[in-house]
């Protein structure tokens, strides 16, 4: 068990390392449009524009929007580098449009319950308190062995008795917790900054985070379409 233990902290102490770089940039990225959103009269326009679409259509903008940069964006990127499985596309892009489409929802409604619990007001201890729960409480225990689970079913060709023998001990106890100390690195900073705009705007700006990330995440992979890359959050 001890050995398990250091396995596991080994393997995400270097997921950590290995996504710190595109982590920065992504934090620069992000950064520079809660700045733009701030400073730039024009940028602030565009993001009110965006704010009321969001106000106006709700879970449907989430669900469509998520869908969008979290799905379809990444397939076509996995589509033309040869990531994916030739066989089998049209399951693939329904997955993956279908699946972050539901992440938009879920996603959406967990902020307007942050909001709910905590307030609207862009106060340190606000943040702080958000960003706790998002990454330690509905991270860990809902999101990460969903997302999780969802690709090891994808990965196992669609099939549950297949992706049942893949489920175990090691699957909750080393897949998912190297997952969190993986994606940690770069979504604590993230949400963080997520957290400093306005409810409207943070769906739009997750989205296009989670768009970089998943594309980043795509770029570093040297897997064949074969072995192709795991995508979750």
């Amino acid at each position: 068990m001890k050995l398990h233990r250091k396995s596991v902290l080994a393997s995400g102490l270097a997921g950590m390392k290995q996504n710190a770089l595109p982590g920065l940039v992504l934090w620069i990225l992000a950064l520079l449009l809660v700045c733009a959103d701030w400073l730039s009269p024009s940028a602030h326009a565009a993001f009110e524009s965006i704010g009321a679409w969001k106000s106006r259509y709700g879970l449907a903008f989430s669900a469509t929007t998520t869908a969008f940069f979290g799905g379809a964006v990444p397939f076509l990127f996995l589509l033309v580098t040869g990531r994916l499985r030739r066989n089998r596309l049209a399951a693939e892009l329904a997955f993956y449009t279908l699946f972050w489409a539901y992440k938009g929802v879920e996603v959406d409604l967990f902020y307007r319950l942050q909001s709910h619990l905590f307030g609207n007001h862009a106060a340190p201890g606000t943040i702080a308190r958000k960003v706790l729960v998002d990454q330690f409480v509905y991270n860990p225990i809902w999101a990460a062995p969903l997302s999780a689970l969802a690709f090891l079913w994808k990965e196992s060709s669609f099939s549950w008795s297949a992706t049942k023998t893949r489920l175990g001990f090691d699957f909750m106890t080393f897949s998912v917790p190297v997952t969190l100390m993986s994606t940690w690195a770069v979504w604590i900073p993230a949400v963080t900054i997520i957290y400093c705009l306005p409810a409207p705007l943070q769906i739009p700006l997750f989205n296009l985070v989670l768009c970089f990330w998943v594309l980043v995440l795509s770029f570093i992979s040297k897997r064949p379409a074969h072995d192709e890359l795991r995508v979750g959050c």
